[in-house]
């Protein structure tokens, strides 16, 4: 279109037939509604990521008592595998 010496419709207005305020008014409404859209789904993540975090926590505790186990179980295995070669060598051969 032109428009000569006139000026250009503000934004919105091009024939729509809808005063720019009331466009002004749903953009906005629509940005507030994107707006609390965004701030319930990061807060959902963020209580997700709470949630993985204590998980993480707990995993990690597991397994630094599965290592205390394994370690304590590989030392008494030790102990008794030494133990019985002591008792094997000392017991007098069968003839």
């Amino acid at each position: 279109m032109c428009y000569g010496s006139r000026r250009l419709p503000p934004f919105g207005d091009e024939g729509t037939g809808i005063p720019s305020t009331d466009v002004n008014t749903a953009a906005v409404e629509s940005l507030r509604l994107r707006l609390s859209e965004t701030e319930a789904r990061l807060q959902r993540a963020r209580a997700r990521e709470a949630e993985l975090s204590k998980k993480l926590v707990e995993m990690k505790r597991f397994v630094s008592v599965m290592e205390i186990l394994e370690t304590y179980l590989k030392r008494r295995f030790l102990d008794e595998q030494q133990q019985l070669a002591h008792l094997i060598s000392q017991s007098p051969v069968p003839k």
